[in-house]
């Protein structure tokens, strides 16, 4: 009898193993399968947080026993999953083809500056020589020619980069589209069967049901505050950068700060993109002194603000401490790219709630380990 029970208990145990190691297979299969549209689903998803609210007072209105209901219900889904498309992307296609016209325009200003301007520039380098020569009581000599090479080799270098950035970026827009097609794919199915996909995911989980909705909750919670974080941060910069060009005269200050607003959203550069192409060109239209002030006021009032602004409008959004979220976004950015701006506060978000949960699953009271960890160093005393 114990043999047979024995015999049983290890068939079991085979069994539970190739199961496992199925199971593992094939759900490592599926990450690898969806790994290439995981910005597409992320993205997909944000939007249809922000936007499904509208979308469910509508369907409300529609009388559920009409002849008509599903293909309403279908029509309303395939609307609302264009139009969250082209609310959001076609402010950022106008943009980036602003931008790409921007910069060549200062390419082809500074060429024709060094091109124009070669006796006055060959005066400053050979005041740079000078002063360096002095300076080291002739220890280091310059020629001025190779300063002038060096600083044409640099800026013709320079200039080439932003020229292959933005064929990079043209040559990416038959990408892009296909991005946005499969986005309105997904938002689509979306609003059409959001609570079945909802119940779907739930069920697969395997966690208690409970634990499950209130992770649901915290990702719709933090995805819809870290939006309306980053579009108030967006619009005070905006803000910011039409009162500062509207103070140096630019003319199109409010269009420039339109594209602010969208460029903030753009990590490591940002408002970058708009203002420093403008001091540059007022610099090499002659006005140096203007040029140099109204970037440097530019980088402060509206750039470095970006950095102080961003954790603390989202502090109360996210419950967590600025500092926490400085390096969450940070690092974010670092791991996932322009993903990491709503990734990295999400994860680390739900790595304390998650860990909450285990205390709460487990009975652990962190008051009384912090007491154990206070008398065990007294002892140890």
């Amino acid at each position: 009898m114990e043999k047979n029970n024995t015999k049983i208990l290890s068939g079991k145990l085979i069994q539970t193993i190739v199961f496992g190691g199925l199971l593992i297979l094939l759900f490592l299969l599926v990450c690898r399968m969806i790994a290439p549209f995981f910005t597409v689903f992320l993205w997909s998803i944000l939007l249809y947080i922000i936007i499904n609210p509208l979308h469910k007072k509508i369907v409300k209105k529609i009388k559920p026993n009409t002849k008509w209901n599903g293909f309403i219900r279908t029509v309303l889904a395939g609307a609302f999953a264009l139009g969250s498309v082209l609310i959001v992307f076609i402010p950022l296609l106008i943009v980036v083809t602003q931008l790409y016209i921007q910069g060549i325009e200062v390419v082809k200003n500074i060429r024709e500056y060094l091109f124009n301007n070669k006796e006055t520039l060959n005066v400053i380098y050979e005041k740079i020589a000078d002063f360096i020569a002095t300076k080291t009581n002739g220890e280091i000599v310059i020629d001025p020619v190779k300063i002038q090479t060096r600083v044409i080799v640099f800026l013709e270098s320079e200039l080439n980069n932003i020229l292959h950035i933005s064929g990079v970026i043209i040559r990416g827009a038959g990408l892009f589209l296909l991005g946005l097609v499969l986005i309105v794919f997904c938002l689509f199915f979306f609003y059409l069967d959001a609570p079945y996909l909802s119940k779907l995911v739930t069920n697969i989980i395997p966690i208690k049901n409970g634990y499950t909705k209130t992770l649901v909750n915290k990702f719709k919670e933090i995805a819809h505050g870290l939006v309306l974080g980053y579009l108030s941060v967006a619009l005070i910069q905006a803000t910011l950068a039409f009162i500062v060009f509207s103070i140096f005269r630019v003319q199109g200050a409010l269009v420039f700060a339109c594209l602010t607003f969208v460029c903030v959203f753009i990590p490591m550069l940002g408002g970058a993109l708009v203002w420093l192409p403008i001091g540059l060109a007022r610099i090499l239209s002659g006005d140096i002194f203007g040029g140099i002030l109204l970037t440097c006021v530019a980088g402060v009032c509206i750039s470095l603000l970006d950095n102080i602004l961003r954790p603390f409008l989202l502090k109360d959004r996210l419950q967590l401490h600025p500092l926490v979220i400085f390096f969450a976004i940070m690092g974010g950015l670092v791991l996932f790219g322009f993903n990491g701006l709503i990734l990295g506060p999400l994860i680390t978000v739900f790595f304390l709630t998650v860990l909450e949960m285990f205390f709460k699953e487990h009975h652990i009271n962190k008051a009384k380990i912090t007491t154990i960890e206070g008398n065990n160093s007294e002892h140890s005393k």
